[in-house]
């Protein structure tokens, strides 16, 4: 049998995508995605002139997607340096503990080498206990902040 394997995503892989960041939004205790995420995303990752996003995918053998993982590049104005930004990692509850998690890091380890960056920064909610216990047991480091959000009025 065939290993699951993390990938980057595809345009035909985006409305599953979609599908996950949805049920993401709802175990972080958030809104939904705007309809349309699915085309939002294949114009930033495929577009004509497509952004910096990243988006991986973990595919079970069967071809089934259980996972996906976002990540950019992004300052740092302390150290002057660009690093890699995990933004959503994201499995479905059955595959949790699986050791898909260890795949999306060594990817995402793998994608900022590949970009020439040295480190790899994300966030997780404070009662995520599972991420917390798993980042930790990865020999992550954690600091304490609270992160905001400021609406921009588009007008």
């Amino acid at each position: 049998m065939t290993a699951a394997r993390v990938r980057h995503a595809r345009p035909e892989d985006l409305e599953r995508v979609a599908e996950l960041a949805a049920e993401h939004a709802v175990y972080e205790k958030s809104p939904p995605p705007a309809p349309g995420l699915a085309d939002r995303l294949a114009r930033l990752l495929f577009g004509p002139e497509p952004t910096r996003l990243r988006c991986l995918v973990a595919e079970l053998p069967d071809g089934t997607l259980a996972g996906y993982a976002t990540c950019a590049p992004e300052l740092s104005t302390w150290d002057a340096a660009e690093y890699l930004h995990l933004d959503c990692l994201y499995l479905s509850p059955t595959q949790r503990g699986l050791g898909l998690g260890p795949l999306f890091i060594t990817a995402l380890h793998t994608e900022a080498r590949a970009l020439g960056l040295t480190e790899l920064q994300w966030q997780t909610p404070a009662w995520n206990e599972g991420a917390i216990r798993f980042y930790d047991r990865l020999g992550a480091t954690s600091k304490p902040k609270l992160r905001y959000f400021l609406p921009v009025d588009p007008g």
